[in-house]
């Protein structure tokens, strides 16, 4: 339970990071989905369960702070936070390649999903179109970020880890 809620006061810091401070920079073009990135990390590291929570918590948290529909966030982070789960600890996670790798398949299926989800939401326009330089450019900033969140996130390993590693 301590997991969790660590887990949930680094989503709450990393929305917040996201809108208060990324969103007001004006050369970034598009501004790089970090809960994407950490709900893929909680994930990753403790299953399906717990990525589905983190997910959905991050989603709400964006869904406050953000004007679309209250649910769509929550939605679309509940489902990749329980697509990631499904590779707990077999995917290493520790170096460049491979988070670099996690957060371009994981902005991928965020789009995806997103599309998917569009059906359900009539009223929404969706702007994300994978053919655009904005996608593209999020596409990039994501995997870029992917190794650094994580390494970030592995400094607080034992804190949000369900159960956390002995050290020997």
């Amino acid at each position: 339970m301590k997991s969790f809620g660590v887990s949930c006061l680094f989503l709450l810091g990393f929305v917040l990071f996201e809108t208060a401070v990324l969103s007001n920079i004006v050369i970034l073009p598009v501004v790089p989905d970090l809960i994407l990135i950490c709900s893929l990390y909680f994930s990753l590291q403790n299953g399906r369960l717990f990525g589905v929570a983190s997910g959905f918590t991050g989603g709400l948290f964006l869904d406050f702070v953000s004007a679309c529909p209250f649910g769509f966030n929550c939605l679309l982070r509940t489902i990749i936070g329980y697509v990631a789960g499904f590779f707990t600890k077999t995917l290493n996670i520790s170096g460049v390649i491979f988070p670099f790798l996690i957060g371009l398949i994981g902005t991928l299926l965020k789009a995806f999903v997103l599309w998917i989800i569009s059906f359900f939401y009539l009223n929404i326009s969706l702007t994300y179109n994978i053919l655009s330089l904005n996608f593209l450019y999020q596409l990039l900033f994501n995997a870029i970020l992917t190794p650094l969140v994580f390494r970030f996130l592995d400094i607080f390993k034992n804190s949000l880890l369900l159960k956390p590693e002995k050290v020997s």
